[in-house]
């Protein structure tokens, strides 16, 4: 009996489709939900949600959010949500350098916290895109 997984953010529905498996990124660390998995409502955070389907696992940047499992049905309201090949990794690279560049200088900037947020989304996609591009074979971009 399969878990079904339903991912929304603000604005679309990402994923919704049966699974094997879900782990999903806790505040506290990594949630592991199979098939009659017990209720439970969790706060996400920033991090890989990883899906585990007919033997193959991709993976989802999530960012932040909150989790329900309620009778075989995973319903995750993600504040975003990109899965590995809707990731352009030349801007989340962009978008890491100039948050690592501002952190950098982080007594001119009134919001750090912001600033490390938005390091660790973009270290996410990356390593997210990353893992897909390796598991399939493809070679970078130059």
């Amino acid at each position: 009996m399969p878990l079904h997984l339903e991912i929304v953010t603000a604005e679309r529905v990402v994923y919704s489709e049966d699974v094997d498996m879900v782990v999903a990124p806790g505040l506290e660390g990594a949630l592991g939900i199979l098939p009659r998995h017990a209720p439970l409502m969790s706060v996400l955070g920033i991090g890989e949600l990883r899906i585990t389907q007919g033997g193959q696992e991709t993976g989802l940047a999530i960012g932040g959010g909150f989790l329900e499992v309620l009778n075989d049905r995973v319903t995750v309201l993600a504040d975003s949500a990109e899965r590995a090949d809707e990731i352009d990794e030349a801007r989340a690279e962009e978008a890491a350098r100039r948050a690592e560049q501002l952190l950098a200088n982080r007594g001119q900037v009134e919001s750090a916290a912001a600033l490390e947020s938005s390091l660790r989304r973009a270290q996410l996609r990356l390593r997210v895109s990353r893992r897909r591009r390796n598991v399939r074979g493809d070679r970078p971009t130059p």
